[in-house]
């Protein structure tokens, strides 16, 4: 398979993006990017980018993000999460049937499936407990149905929780990390607020994330339409744990306090993955050490 020359990433401002533009510039240096800002909600919007960019691959990560962000709003995150995940598959059925999709999921999306206790493979059921993993679940969902019904040409992942350079407040260590820094540079009280600290979760390193993307747009060919792979490292990790080792290396005593407005209503208490297919299908696995970004 000749190497995509013209990739169009959607949401390429965003904290992932950023890393999937690198990781894709050095994998494939003669390709062009399209990553000009478009509402994805907005059809005619996204199939003018499509028609005019003519590319042959996207990556779509333009999403409504954050569990809390969704919940506030449910119906923009399912205008988002779902809505403009169809208006991009239908830009590449209607003007460009030979792109490659690559779809970002969620491993949110597995939800109620997480009770059993195991690492989940990519047959667990998707069971969402909050409006993110719905519409996340809805749209990969859709995505598989298209590649079945209409020939879509995607792959879809369903990424554990991963951090690194760059990721906003809205997420977990760098909400602890934001705090710290604000605590040593004296413009917090020590104190850092909290949500419940003992779920365990499966976290990796953007920077392995993006190269699992990078991986299936190389081997897309190979692939079976709408096939589906967890990116995960299969170690729980307890919340509690990092931050209590990002504590000790701040110059300062700190105290820890519940903030009941960063509770989940609902709350899986242990959610990790296996990634054996992308191991043995994309020959990916989670290499970086994720103490690096902690």
């Amino acid at each position: 398979m000749p190497a995509p020359v013209r990739i169009l990433i959607t949401g390429a401002e965003g904290f992932v993006g950023g890393h999937l533009l690198h990781e894709l510039a050095a994998r494939f240096p003669v390709a062009s990017f399209y990553t000009e800002r478009f509402d994805v909600t907005d059809a005619e919007a996204v199939a003018a980018a499509f028609k005019a960019f003519q590319p042959e691959a996207c990556v779509h990560l333009a999403a409504i993000a954050s569990v809390p962000d969704a919940r506030r709003d449910p119906a923009r995150a399912f205008a988002v999460n779902v809505g403009g995940t169809l208006n991009v598959a239908m830009a590449i059925l209607n003007a460009t049937s030979a792109c490659r999709l690559v779809y970002v999921g969620s491993s949110e999306s597995y939800g109620a499936s997480f009770r059993a206790g195991v690492a989940l493979d990519e047959s667990a059921p998707l069971a969402p407990l909050n409006v993110y993993a719905a519409s996340k679940a809805a749209a990969d969902l859709a995505m598989g149905a298209m590649a079945a019904e209409s020939g879509l040409r995607v792959i879809r992942f369903r990424p554990f929780n991963h951090t690194g350079p760059g990721q906003s407040e809205a997420f977990v260590i760098p909400a602890f990390a934001a705090q710290i820094a604000r605590i040593e540079a004296g413009a917090q009280a020590p104190v850092i607020r909290v949500g419940n600290l003992e779920p365990e979760r499966d976290f990796l390193h953007v920077a392995d994330v993006v190269r699992a993307y990078a991986l299936a747009l190389e081997r897309f060919d190979e692939l079976p339409a709408g096939a589906v792979f967890n990116l995960a490292s299969g170690q729980p990790r307890r919340i509690g744990d990092i931050l209590a080792a990002m504590i000790a290396r701040a110059s300062v005593p700190i105290r820890v306090e519940v903030d009941p407005a960063r509770l989940r209503p609902v709350e899986i208490m242990r959610a990790v993955g296996d990634a054996t297919k992308a191991r043995e299908v994309l020959g990916w696995s989670a290499s970086l050490d994720f103490q690096a970004v902690v």
